[in-house]
């Protein structure tokens, strides 16, 4: 398999967009915060937006009707089998 590690801290898995095609895998997300004070004397109001698209080149063939995300704290899991074409062409080689 191919797993795939990314460390998206402050987005709920709502925000974010997973596509797979045969040879790459794009990771879309978008941050929006809203954050209101109001106090007897001023009152606060700050909105930040912001968004994010990263582009992986996958280093083998791969299954994508087989592929499963999961994202929780923060961290997003992506694993992808490769297919068996790609499986028989995986070599071990010998360390010297």
């Amino acid at each position: 398999d191919i797993v795939v590690h990314a460390e998206i801290p402050g987005l709920a898995k709502e925000d974010l967009d997973i596509k797979l095609t045969e040879g790459a895998i794009t990771i879309t997300g978008q941050k929006k915060r809203e954050k209101e004070i109001d106090r007897k004397d001023y009152y606060r109001s700050e909105c930040s937006y912001g968004s994010f698209r990263r582009t992986l080149r996958l280093p083998a063939e791969i299954q994508t009707d087989k592929a499963k995300a999961k994202f929780k704290n923060g961290v997003l899991e992506v694993k992808i089998p490769k297919s068996e074409e790609a499986k028989k062409r995986e070599r071990r080689l010998q360390i010297e």
